[in-house]
């Protein structure tokens, strides 16, 4: 790709909450759907109730691996930190997160493919991530139970985040 677009080459030019830094290109987010919004909604409540305010941000932006970090700027739906948002001087990376998660309707493929593979690479989301791809993926139906690794104990059905 000819002149990617970058962090710095983007500071102050756009408003990034309409964008986001994917690959070094410009990539349009899509307006949120109402169940867009809920499901990203319940989903956040669910895991303030399990891991508490300071470690589910809203809005959150974060690092990824730093080979990608120049040319990528992802904003998943919902994060969960390993330590406090008060406790953290600069965009969480990696090492700083227990997971994150995309809420998808008409973005799925991109979400399934470009963003998965990005945040495999840096060792986030989903399973057992190697070389870019995740070995452990899992589709639930509305009926079943699911957890994060974090926490097994702590469950919900999949229905209640719709």
């Amino acid at each position: 790709m000819e002149n990617p677009w970058t962090l710095e080459r983007c500071a102050g030019l756009l408003d990034l909450g309409r964008f986001e830094l994917i690959g070094g290109e410009l990539v349009s987010k899509p307006p949120k759907s109402r169940g867009h919004m809920v499901t990203a909604l319940l989903l956040g409540n669910w895991l303030i109730g399990v891991y508490g305010a300071l470690l589910v941000p809203q809005c959150p932006s974060i690092d990824v691996h730093p080979e990608d970090n120049p040319t990528n700027d992802p904003a998943p739906d919902v994060a969960v930190l390993r330590r406090s948002i008060r406790d953290l001087s600069s965009i969480p990376g990696p090492e700083a997160l227990w997971f994150v998660a995309e809420v998808s309707s008409t973005t799925l493929s991109f979400d399934l493919s470009v963003k998965a593979g990005l945040y495999a690479r840096a060792g986030i989301v989903h399973r057992r991530p190697e070389d870019g791809l995740y070995q452990d993926v899992a589709a639930y139906g509305a009926g079943e139970r699911v957890a994060t690794l974090g926490a097994p104990e702590q469950t919900i059905l999949v229905v209640e985040l719709f």
